[in-house]
């Protein structure tokens, strides 16, 4: 069973773009497994919180501008 796991800064991405992104990993993943892989595979996306990311040391906070808005 293919499994992606996928992490993401909280409020990136709407619900639409995530599922987008589920179904073209899946289709990507049933080229290279067949289509036999399709109703076993798996798309997690995680949101992290502003504050769970650490790059170089220093707290990464999602920019205002790369947020979706409602």
């Amino acid at each position: 069973m293919p499994f992606v796991n996928i992490k993401t800064p909280e409020a990136a991405l709407t619900r639409e773009q995530k599922a987008e992104i589920g179904h073209r990993i899946t289709d990507m993943l049933a080229e290279y497994f067949s289509e036999a892989a399709r109703p076993h595979t798996m798309v997690l996306i995680e949101e992290v919180k502003d504050g769970g990311y650490y790059r170089a040391d220093e707290t990464f906070t999602i920019p205002e501008a790369y947020r979706v808005k409602a």
